[in-house]
């Protein structure tokens, strides 16, 4: 891998041509009574479709506050961002909710289904959200589920519930997906599953995918890394030749 430095907007820009998503000043702050706490300061990135981006840094480093901030989720103290010609940051809160509709796919450390509805019907759910969702069985063909679509959560594994959260986000088809810790409750084999199944929905779907780990190796599956620190990102990396998730070893 190459390092680059923590980059300027302009310098962001230049390093990927034609971004799907760019944030520029990015900076979050919080008031506790007289204390200002700074979870993110003068994030600038730019990321074109295709793209898997690993986002590593310590607990308290801003990880899960920038993904908030992308997702619509919390909403930026300055700075702008981006996706898909769509400037997120002055979008309204009734906006703000068509956004996370129809742009991001979440999925999270927890799974979050809904125990009363099948994993087809879990999928299902998410796609009548948007106007033009992909077919729910389908998607969960492709993330290899095809045989499980009638059974509910309970009856699943882990890491097929995942999978299904996975296939809830890619359901609604949107060109930012966003992961917060997707394999920290699943085993060594199972979280490679659910990476080959997210590297999937990144390269061949033309996505951007921002993935949030604090477990370092699956940064080497990654095109570009980010590292965080003190609510700064202190370094910027193109990876060259990015590992196969089947190749990673922790």
């Amino acid at each position: 891998m190459s390092v680059v430095a923590p980059v300027s907007p302009a310098e962001a820009a230049s390093v990927v041509a034609e971004p799907l998503f760019h944030a520029h000043g990015l900076t979050k702050t919080y008031h506790m009574g007289q204390v200002q706490v700074h979870a993110l300061r003068d994030a600038n990135l730019a990321i074109p479709a295709g793209r898997l981006l690993v986002i590593l840094g310590p607990s308290g480093s801003g990880k899960t506050t920038l993904l908030n901030l992308l997702g619509g989720i919390d909403r930026a103290t300055s700075g702008q961002i981006f996706i898909d010609g769509l400037e997120v940051t002055s979008l309204v809160e009734r906006d703000l909710v068509k956004y996370r509709r129809n742009k991001v796919g979440f999925v999270f450390q927890f799974f979050n289904l809904i125990p009363s509805l099948t994993a087809r019907e879990n999928v299902e759910l998410a796609g009548e959200l948007v106007p033009d969702p992909l077919d729910p069985v389908v998607v969960l063909e492709k993330v290899g589920l095809i045989g499980r679509t009638d059974h509910f959560p309970a009856e699943l594994s882990g890491g097929e519930q995942q999978r299904v959260a996975v296939a809830r986000a890619l359901v609604k088809n949107p060109p930012l997906l966003l992961c917060d810790e997707p394999t920290g409750e699943l085993d060594y084999a199972t979280g490679i599953s659910v990476l080959e199944v997210i590297s999937e929905a990144c390269r061949e779907d033309g996505r951007v995918v921002l993935l949030v780990t604090h477990n370092a190796v699956i940064a080497e599956m990654a095109d570009i890394v980010v590292r965080l620190s003190g609510g700064r990102i202190v370094s910027f990396v193109e990876n060259p030749r990015p590992k196969p998730a089947g190749e990673l070893v922790w």
